[in-house]
């Protein structure tokens, strides 16, 4: 006697896949940036990254290249909405908005915007695993398969002169991120840049959470790296930010369904 017959796979087109979206105005790219924006902070608050008044991420504005929206300074990044978000020129004035930005924000953004036109989103806090490996002055080892996503596409800012207030030490650090996707600054921490709010964000939760496990790792032992071309390959694989993107879309989906007044 014949069983019963097995279902037929459904066809891929029939199957949901989120990608980032198409925009049919600047106003409309505009709103989606700054509701994007709004729920990383609040994913940043949530995993403790922020300390004090330090951490921003901005995102550029899709119509004024040279201006950038902003977390307002002081603002506890749990709370921030759509509407609070600043938007501030490249000498980090504010030219909409209600709040203050932080100055040392935009001698950095600003100068990373102004280096790349290819990003959009630039994320720096002050995270405790990337602050103990900037301390150490040390880059990402391949040693899992997260931390080869950075695999010679991670710099080193080897450098620490204090708190970051002038254009000139903000070119700097542009220069030693040059074309990589993410820069560790001596003694003070991470910074990740992305082509949508959602990738630069997923680069500094990977990053962190690759941080952690090469310091946990290395007290327990020593660990055993990937070589090469095993680590390239994986990179290719997973370090664009597409991917970035994707891996990003479940955190999105949880915050703004969690909590859906941050996009007010």
């Amino acid at each position: 006697m014949l069983g019963p017959t097995p279902p037929l796979p459904l066809p891929t087109d029939r199957l949901r896949f989120a990608m980032p979206p198409m925009h049919d105005s600047v106003e409309d790219e505009r709103r989606h940036r700054k509701e994007r924006l709004a729920g990383a902070l609040r994913i940043f608050g949530r995993l403790g990254f922020e300390d004090g008044v330090s951490g921003h991420i901005t995102a550029r504005d899709p119509e004024f290249s040279d201006c950038f929206w902003v977390n307002p300074f002081g603002m506890p990044f749990r709370h921030v909405t759509v509407s609070d978000l600043v938007l501030a020129n490249s000498d980090g004035q504010v030219v909409e908005g209600r709040y203050h930005v932080n100055q040392a924000a935009f001698a950095v953004h600003a100068q990373v915007h102004a280096a790349r036109p290819d990003v959009v989103a630039v994320a720096h806090c002050h995270s405790v695993h990337g602050r103990a490996l900037a301390a150490l002055g040390e880059l990402l080892d391949p040693i899992t398969q997260e931390s080869c996503a950075f695999y010679e596409d991670l710099a080193l800012y080897d450098a620490y002169s204090g708190v970051t207030v002038d254009a000139e030490e903000g070119r700097r650090i542009a220069d030693a991120l040059d074309s990589c996707k993410a820069l560790v600054l001596r003694n003070h921490g991470l910074l990740t840049v992305g082509d949508s709010v959602d990738a630069a964000a997923w680069w500094f939760l990977s990053l962190e959470r690759s941080c952690q496990v090469q310091l946990t790792a290395k007290a327990a032992g020593r660990p055993v790296l990937i070589d090469h071309k095993a680590a390239v390959a994986t990179r290719e694989q997973l370090g664009g930010d597409l991917v970035a993107w994707i891996n990003y879309q479940p955190l999105w989906q949880d915050i703004s369904r969690s909590e859906p007044d941050l996009l007010s």
